[in-house]
Order: structure tokens, then C-alpha cells, then sequence
């Protein structure tokens, strides 16, 4: 058989379902070797796309998702969605086509040296340089992808090394890591540390998911009646119903939430990457006690400075420590609970026209089953429904804040009803980020998947502008004009509603879920609410 087909028996062996990409000629042998094969090809219309897909569909399912390419400006336009895996802790596997090994050593047409650029964003990069190396170096890159902290790998694929004969080989066996035992000692620390405390707060983060240990965390935190925090990947590891829940941290100001971290004398770090939320503005006094629970040691941070370091397997640190410490009496944090339920509700009736970003995110979480999948793309959205919107479920609010690019969320949408179908799949987008990856309404059709667009549309990069009115009360280059969304939407064969007044975005959801098919929503956002925000939490007072 051809070494492209060996390869190809690799995915399969990986348990690799769909692959995201487009064909182009120094990949020709591994897109007809994947005619005969398991694998669904997904067909996008932009590299990138191609690899938001993979990272979104990787998240959810803690499997590599894997995306291709072609040589050249198809390997590079995959880059931001490998960043964006690789910076989110997402298993993903990006693979490219490559010019011939004998024209490598000279100028060639399209050729660049990929492994090197790949290298910074990848946990692993490498190039097939013979076949018979192929079995090893496609373990290797799904071993590195989705064992410790998740992340991408990168396989440079020459075209000639593709069409090489090879006899006798084989896919190698999987076998799925097992994460080690926490060390007795350090949870007997942790559990001493916490039975002191007289005010401990859990801050959750998304490496709790990547464990599988949401509900063992809920178990601890109420076992020891602790309230919880998370960070803005890690919503609804604990229901926002929950009476321990705190809701999420992440905004860039003095919120509600922080007045728990304020009071509190020891933290209870799970799951937690720095990349996400840095330490300092909880912190910021570097007095607290920190217990750190994870797969992985702890970054160096003069603000994160850890008085005790659980490290393996997240669920069984957290089932050790819970068996040990003495639980907390009463609900300390019961206050800062209140405060947050009354202003996340605070708008619930608001009939202001353009809507307010609050409304928006309650009238979501009205219209939405809790099992629904919500993709955020990243601009001043993202911050309203990081803050705002009540995820109930683990990974049903997937938003990116290590790389936080913008243009993930309609790919990921798509990722997310492919991975999940019978689940309901929404991207919460900006006008910004939906222009960025825009095409991809035509995949979703051809590929059957119903998903449902809501952009938020205020003709403007709308977080930039919160930004610029802060620190210099004034704004610079960030209006653009759109096109009318809903005949966009049309132009390509997807149904499209336009949101005219308070009332009618509930029941426009609910008609979209029961269309099931693609469908975008325009829904035009009053962004004056963000400096209100901004104005409101610089005055805010601690509730008791």
C-alpha cells in the first residue's frame, strides 16, 4: 500500500471520526486514500476554519480533533486555530501537506519550513521523513495532544514520502495514559490547610473538565460546604443554580465575585491555567494561602505562590481531600451569591430597543434547553456572557480565553452539532467575528448540521471600543458598515430573522430551534451598557 494509506490507518487506529480541512495538490494522496476509509472529510472553505473546528470539536469530546491542509498558505492559514487549541489546552492534530524532500534543500514553490513554525504553538511538530516512520510519529502527535494539559501537535506530511510503497507496517497499539496518584502527603496538607480555614473559596478551571471530574468537584465543594468560583472556561462545572456557585471570574474589574476572593484566607485552586485569568487581581496583596490542584505543576508567579501542590489525577486529589478535611459551617459567601443572582437579573424585563447585553444573555439562557451548546466568539459579548449567562452543565458554554481569537464561533458550532447531533448548537457571535469566518454557513448546510447564529450587531469592533472609552474617553477606527444579515443569510440558502423589538428574541430562538436547519439571527446590541458596567463595578460595595 501507499504510505498515505498507512496513514490514514493511523487516524483510524485513533479512533479519529471526522477531519476537518481542504485538498489541495501536495495532499492528493491522503484525500483518495481517505475514500476507503471511516473517516468523515469535512470540507470547509477556509484553512482556518478548518482548525477552529477541530479545536472546538477536540474541547468537547477530550479526543484530538484533526484537521489537514495543503503546503504552504493552506499550513499557515491553519495556524490561528492551532494557537488557539494549543493556548486553550485543546487536543488537536493540524497535518499538512509538503513539497517534495528533494526540492527542501533549495527555493521551491510554496515552500516554507513549516515544523519550524509550528513549532511555538504545538506541544509536538514534526515531519514524516520516511514511511516506515509514519505508525510512531502519528501516535506520538495524538499521545502529546491529549495526554497532561490537552494541546495541538503538528504533522508535516512530504507529497513524495505519500506516495511511497510501503510494505509490512502497521498502526502501533493506543493505550490511554493514566494520569498518577496525588502523593498521600500532599493531600493530607491540603485537607489540614482547609479544615483551618476559616473562609476557603475553590476557583475552578477548565482542567477540571479535561479530568472528567466535574462532578466530583460539585461532591467536594458540598461535602466541605466551600463556594466555588470558575474561570470563564470552566462554566458550569458547578450549576449556576447551585447554591455554592459564585459564577465566573475574568473581568477585567472589582465584580461581585471578587469580594468572595477578598475575604477569603485560603484558596483552593482546581484544574487552573494561568493563561486564562492571571492571579494578580485575586491576589493582588500575594497573602493568600493557594493549594493547587492539577495535572500538572503550577506556572511560576509571584502572585501565585503555592503553599501546597496536589499533582495527578484531578477527581482523585479532590475524593482524598474531601475524605479528610472538616467541612465549613454555614454559607459565608451567601451574600456575594444574592448580589450576583439580582444583577444577573436585574434586566429580565428590560424593553430598551437596541437590546441591552443583559437582556440578551437572559433571554438565551430562557430560550436554550440546559443541555444546549453555546459557542462564544471573542469580543465585548464574550464578557457579557462570561459574566452574565447561566450555564447549568459542563462544556455547554464553550468560550476561548487562552488565545481568545475571534472567528471561532460559527466554526465551532458546527464542530459542536457535528460532535454532539442531538444536542442544540448556538454560536453567540459579534458582527466582527461572524464576518471573519462568515463562509462557513455553506458548510454547515452541505454538511446538515442546524446550528443557530445570534449576532450581536452594533456596526463596530464593540470590545475595542469599551477599551479605547476607558483609558482615553474617546475612540479610534473601530466602525465598520455590514451587510443586511438576514439576506446574507438567505443568499446562501439559511433562513434569517431580524430581532425588532425586546420582546420577540425569545420566541425568534425558539422558532430556529424548530426550523433545524442554519439559521442567523440579527440582533442589534445597545453597547452604551458596557461603560455603565465599567462606571457601576468602580463603586461597587461588598455586600455582607
Amino acid at each position: 500500500m501507499k504510505a498515505a494509506e498507512l496513514f490514514v490507518r493511523c487516524l483510524e487506529n485513533e479512533g479519529v471520526q471526522y477531519l476537518f480541512g481542504l485538498p489541495g495538490e501536495e495532499n492528493l494522496d491522503i484525500m483518495d486514500a481517505l475514500l476507503e476509509s471511516s473517516i468523515q472529510f469535512v470540507t470547509t472553505r477556509h484553512e482556518q476554519a478548518a482548525a477552529f473546528m477541530a479545536d472546538v470539536y477536540g474541547r468537547l469530546t477530550c479526543k484530538a480533533g484533526v484537521c489537514l491542509a495543503t503546503l504552504g498558505p493552506g499550513a499557515t492559514n491553519l495556524m490561528t486555530g492551532v494557537a488557539d487549541a494549543n493556548m486553550d489546552y485543546s487536543p488537536v492534530v493540524a497535518i499538512s501537506g509538503q513539497s517534495a524532500t528533494v526540492h527542501q534543500h533549495k527555493e521551491s514553490h510554496q515552500y516554507l519550513d513549516l515544523v519550524n513554525l509550528f513549532q511555538p504553538i504545538t506541544k509536538y511538530a514534526a515531519q514524516i521523513i520516511e514511511p516506515e516512520t509514519i505508525p510512531e510519529v502519528v501516535r506520538k502527535a495524538f499521545k502529546q495532544a491529549q495526554t497532561g494539559r490537552f494541546g495541538a501537535s503538528y504533522i508535516d506530511f512530504p507529497e513524495n514520502v505519500a506516495k511511497a510503497d510501503i510494505i509490512g507496517w502497521t498502526p502501533l497499539p493506543v493505550h490511554p495514559p493514566v494520569p498518577p496518584v496525588p502523593a498521600p502527603s500532599q493531600i493530607q496538607l491540603a485537607a489540614d490547610m482547609i479544615s483551618k480555614a476559616r473562609y476557603p473559596i475553590i476557583l475552578a478551571g477548565n482542567g477540571v473538565i479535561r479530568a472528567g471530574a466535574s462532578d466530583r468537584l460539585l461532591a467536594f465543594a458540598e461535602k466541605l460546604n466551600i463556594p466555588v468560583a470558575t474561570t470563564f472556561m470552566a462554566k458550569g462545572v458547578i450549576p449556576f443554580s447551585h447554591r455554592l456557585c459564585l459564577g465566573a471570574v475574568g473581568l477585567k474589574a472589582y465584580d461581585y465575585v471578587m469580594c468572595g476572593f477578598e475575604r477569603a484566607d485560603v484558596i483552593v485552586t482546581v484544574g487552573y491555567d494561568m493563561v486564562e485569568y492571571h492571579p494578580h487581581p485575586w491576589n493582588p496583596g500575594k497573602n493568600h494561602k493557594i493549594i493547587h490542584i492539577g495535572a500538572v505543576p503550577s506556572e511560576v508567579d509571584e502572585h501565585y505562590n503555592v503553599a501546597v501542590e496536589v499533582l495527578g489525577h484531578v477527581g482523585a486529589a479532590l475524593r482524598s481531600i474531601g475524605e479528610l478535611a472538616e467541612p465549613q459551617q454555614g454559607n459565608p459567601a451567601a451574600g456575594v451569591r444574592m448580589a450576583i443572582i439580582d444583577d444577573i437579573g436585574e434586566f429580565a424585563e428590560d424593553q430598551g430597543f437596541p437590546m441591552k447585553p443583559q437582556k440578551i444573555c437572559w433571554d438565551i439562557r430562557q430560550a436554550l434547553p440546559p443541555e444546549a451548546i453555546v459557542i462564544s466568539d471573542v469580543g465585548a459579548h464574550k464578557m457579557w456572557m462570561a459574566r452574565m449567562y447561566q450555564a447549568e452543565r459542563p462544556n455547554t458554554c464553550i468560550i476561548s480565553n487562552g488565545f481568545a481569537s475571534m472567528g471561532i464561533g460559527l466554526p465551532g458550532a458546527i464542530a459542536a452539532k457535528l460532535a454532539f447531533p442531538e444536542r442544540i448548537a448556538m454560536t453567540v457571535t459579534g458582527d466582527g467575528g461572524f464576518m471573519m469566518n462568515c463562509q462557513e454557513l455553506e458548510t454547515a448546510l452541505r454538511m446538515n448540521t442546524p446550528i443557530i447564529v445570534l449576532i450581536w450587531n452594533d456596526d463596530c469592533y464593540g470590545l475595542i471600543e469599551w477599551h479605547q472609552l476607558r483609558r482615553f474617553n474617546r475612540t479610534s477606527n473601530v466602525k465598520f458598515g455590514n451587510p443586511d444579515f438576514v439576506k446574507f443569510a438567505e443568499s446562501f440558502g439559511a433562513k434569517g430573522y431580524r430581532v425588532r423589538t425586546a420582546d420577540e428574541l425569545v420566541p425568534i430562538i425558539k422558532q430556529a430551534i424548530a426550523d433545524n436547519t442554519v439559521v442567523v439571527i440579527d440582533c442589534p446590541v445597545d453597547y452604551s451598557e458596557n461603560m455603565k458596567l465599567t462606571e457601576k463595578l468602580g463603586k461597587l460595595v461588598c455586600p455582607v
